[in-house]
């Protein structure tokens, strides 16, 4: 067998292995794509238990570091809120009805300390909600999931 007869076997065969090649990536593709569905709907929050609606303001900055009421430190970074009542960990949906804009936060901590406010916001979740400028916003609550009781 010569060189061209070489060249002639490979012409041949190429397709073959190159179906044999593309088989898995092409798999592995259709794979992804059909899973698609299935992860957009796991991020589905769940129905509220309770809706209510509040005026919330925001922590200052004097607070970043220290401990908290749950035992965490406060970081005007995480998508935290002081309530009054709610056991720590509860989950919540913050809605600004002027902006349209929500937010999940997590209950770490007791407050606010003023007359008819029922959250104190972190840094974070006060921007992402519009709340810096105004100081105090009323907000829709949204009570989605309370952790288990011992």
């Amino acid at each position: 067998m010569g060189l061209a007869d070489d060249g002639l076997f490979m012409r041949k065969r190429l397709p073959i292995i190159s179906a044999v090649l593309a088989g898995p990536l092409l798999f592995l593709l259709i794979a992804q794509v059909a899973k698609a569905p299935v992860v957009a709907l796991q991020a589905r929050v769940a129905d509220p238990i309770s809706v209510w609606s509040g005026l919330a303001s925001w922590y200052g900055f004097q607070f970043e570091g220290r401990t908290t009421a749950s035992g965490q430190l406060y970081s005007g970074m995480l998508a935290t809120v002081a309530h009054p009542w709610l056991p720590f960990g509860s989950l919540l949906r913050l809605t600004n009805p002027k902006t349209g804009r929500s937010q999940l936060v997590r209950v770490n901590d007791r407050g606010p300390f003023i007359d008819n406010r029922d959250l104190d916001l972190s840094y974070i979740v006060a921007q992402r909600l519009g709340v810096l400028d105004p100081g105090v916003v009323r907000l829709q609550i949204e009570l989605l999931e309370e952790p288990p009781r011992p």
